[in-house]
């Protein structure tokens, strides 16, 4: 595997692929880790998650320079990652007792209740865009759960994959716990079908949801699949179109507009539309798209060059069949994988960008008529991650809330996720949840105790 710089082209480190004997290994070592790291207590995971935490603080400013140089993103966005991995280690090691905690249940038996124990080792599936939280969105609750973890990362950030290990290893969690395994995807199928493994969690595309989820049925194994998203951010008469307009720069062009979760599609009301485009389009060509390594660049360069590639290719269908470029559109050059922050109007339905997402800096804008319009707009989508409107009328927020089909509706700010809150999709954007209480309830078995019963209680012979 190779670290290629996206804003140069060079690879500046290489790594060995593990081989299928070190992969077994590394299984057997997670299984038997399980064994005795099942029964640790909440108090001692929670001091090994913490020390990862202060591990995470103090090392920043060097995982941060080593994600911008695998995939890409600003210096400042990879500071705030690496912060917000430290937050949830945090958030974790303080609840997850409280999560996990026996609740009493009041039946015919002399006692009852619900316990939640660990499954044993889950394997994560985890891509490049934020190479450090996704990761630890995954680790915190499932080793906080008991569980003990396999991390296949994206073959393109392999430095960042060995230095979340080397962050667990030194904060002490016992060997075999947690190990990144240096693997293609085609090595996938075969770990998730050991019968050691016990669940899977994925984040990626659709197509890898798709190919993980159907091995995970046919092995009986839970999963998790946080897949794209084309979410919708409305904007309707009522709202703060200054603010909405300035949230809108930073919600596409986010993680250099690589994120499932950042606004795609620009649903603006026919009274505001002129105003909003205008504002929004001009905070775009206000960025400074460049080295990612410098303080001042908003934008970075995308993380490989089939990105890009495919970006463009959208852009161009969509200018080939009508759309008016507003800014940007057109491929830089020199080095790097730099792509122009760009917004497109002017869309109709036989166009690429209409049904697909766009991953990268690319703003598609919609004019509606009505409230009815935008809601329809907006769920004319295979996906449903996220969802963001801006709105200060009442029914209009209730509207928005019951009928938007995304696994979030965020009102008058921009959709990001959080260690407090639940966290996925619906629809092609996937299913399951990660972080808050539904998080770490994901990778536990859910036992009913029940113990004696008063004599003479009935019970029913059927299930």
């Amino acid at each position: 595997m190779r670290s290629v710089n996206p804003a140069t082209g060079e690879t500046f480190a290489t790594y060995e692929v593990h081989t299928t004997g070190q992969v077994q290994a590394a299984v057997a070592a997670a299984h038997a880790a399980y064994g005795t790291y099942r029964r640790t207590s909440f108090e001692q995971r929670g001091a090994w998650m913490n020390a990862a935490a202060d591990i995470l603080e103090r090392r920043v400013d060097e995982l941060a320079l080593l994600a911008t140089r695998e995939m890409g993103k600003t210096l400042e966005a990879a500071r705030q990652e690496v912060l917000k991995c430290a937050s949830a280690c945090r958030y974790y090691a303080e609840h997850a007792g409280t999560f996990l905690a026996p609740e009493p249940v009041r039946t015919d038996a002399d006692e009852a209740y619900v316990t939640y124990q660990p499954l044993g080792v889950v394997l994560a599936v985890m891509p490049w865009n934020f190479p450090y939280w996704q990761a630890f969105r995954f680790i915190a609750p499932t080793l906080m759960a008991g569980n003990t973890g396999l991390l296949k990362h994206a073959s393109n950030v392999p430095g960042c994959a060995l230095a979340i290990e080397d962050v667990l290893r030194e904060a002490g969690f016992p060997a075999g716990v947690f190990t990144t395994l240096l693997i293609g995807s085609r090595d996938v199928e075969a770990v998730l079908k050991d019968p050691r493994v016990t669940a899977v969690s994925l984040t990626g595309s659709e197509g890898a949801g798709r190919a993980v989820s159907a091995t995970a049925g046919g092995e009986l194994k839970p999963a998790v699949m946080e897949l794209g998203g084309s979410d919708p951010f409305i904007v309707m008469p009522s709202a703060d179109i200054e603010l909405a307009a300035k949230t809108a720069v930073t919600a596409r062009t986010i993680n250099n507009g690589q994120s499932c979760i950042a606004a795609k599609r620009f649903i603006v009301h026919a009274d505001v539309y002129d105003a909003f485009t205008d504002a929004f389009v001009s905070g775009l060509e206000a960025l400074k798209v460049g080295n990612p390594e410098l303080e001042g660049t908003d934008v970075g360069p995308l993380a490989t060059p089939q990105i890009r590639e495919d970006i463009h290719a959208q852009v161009q269908d969509a200018v080939g069949k009508g759309a008016r470029v507003r800014t940007g559109g057109q491929v830089p050059d020199g080095a790097g994988n730099y792509y122009p922050v760009t917004a497109l109007d002017g869309l109709t339905p036989d166009m690429d960008v209409w049904t697909q997402e766009t991953f990268g800096p690319v703003a598609l804008i919609f004019r509606v008529a009505s409230l009815d319009g935008a809601v329809e707009l907006a769920n004319s989508t295979s996906f449903g991650l996220g969802s963001s409107a801006w709105t200060n009328d009442p029914a209009e927020r209730r509207r928005f809330i019951e009928d938007l089909e995304a696994g979030s509706v965020f009102i008058n700010s921009m959709v990001a996720s959080d260690p407090r809150l639940p966290f996925g999709g619906v629809k092609n954007s996937g299913f399951g949840r990660e972080l808050g209480r539904h998080g770490i309830l994901q990778f536990v078995n859910v036992k009913s105790v029940s113990i004696g019963a008063p004599e003479g209680a009935h019970h029913s012979k059927t299930e």
